[in-house]
């Protein structure tokens, strides 16, 4: 077994939508960034691939290459348990936390978790996310932006890990490109 720890933090800004953990929320601000800026999923990303030593989310999907512009965050979690899964490894678990002063996250939790687990292929009872303020410190605290903190256990993966391969991801039609 081996950790990973990921972090992730965007601008927010008007007229964007809003996508965290494969969710879209309401809200009149989103973050920006190359892909969806899904803070979560990239947090997680880096979570992943840092327990099995792999890089982080620039190795394999950097903002300079147009092909990843606007993708679903989502489907960037998919191919990670699909490289994991090359190197030998799947996901165990993942526990992560959102920190935002607005919109109120806590709604959303719950469908977050599930389309997390499902583009890992994870039970439910294998992802954890929480949602907190700062009580208006720093960049968060003052609504400029959204941060994410994973971490992540990998695990040796089977072969029959490796080939039940990944399934299309119940959100992933509200962003894709």
């Amino acid at each position: 077994m081996r950790i990973g720890h990921g972090y992730d933090a965007h601008r927010l800004a008007p007229g964007i939508p809003l996508v965290l953990g494969g969710v879209a929320i309401q809200h009149d601000y989103g973050l920006l960034g190359h892909s969806d800026a899904d803070v979560l999923a990239h947090a997680i990303i880096d979570s992943l691939l840092g327990a099995a030593a792999l890089g982080d989310i620039g190795t394999y999907f950097p903002s300079s290459n147009p092909h990843y512009s606007g993708i679903s965050s989502m489907e960037l979690l998919a191919r990670v348990r699909d490289i994991l899964a090359q190197s030998g490894w799947k996901a165990a678990n993942v526990d992560a936390t959102i920190v935002a002063e607005r919109p109120r996250l806590s709604p959303y939790v719950g469908h977050m978790c599930e389309a997390i687990a499902h583009s890992l292929g994870l039970e439910l009872g294998q992802v954890n996310v929480k949602a907190k303020t700062t009580d208006g410190l720093g960049f968060v605290g003052a609504g400029e932006g959204i941060e994410a903190h994973a971490v992540a256990i990998v695990e040796p993966a089977t072969p029959k890990d490796a080939a039940s391969g990944r399934q299309p991801h119940p959100y992933g039609h509200q962003l894709d490109r």
